[in-house]
């Protein structure tokens, strides 16, 4: 498979009714601050997090 038919394939799902429903669930739960709060942990982890040394 090459890059072009997998972009246009990202596209197509994109523009779908089942891609659109998919972009509405992760923007939901994205505003929740339960979800923010996991994000940022998870970040801290990622980054080595304020003042932590491994």
């Amino acid at each position: 498979m090459t890059s072009g038919s997998m972009t246009e394939r990202i596209k197509g799902l994109l523009n779908s009714p089942k891609g659109r429903d998919m972009m509405r669930f992760g923007r939901t739960q994205a505003a929740k601050p339960s979800t923010q709060q996991k994000l940022r942990q998870l970040m801290e982890r990622v980054t080595g997090g304020a003042g932590r040394r491994r």
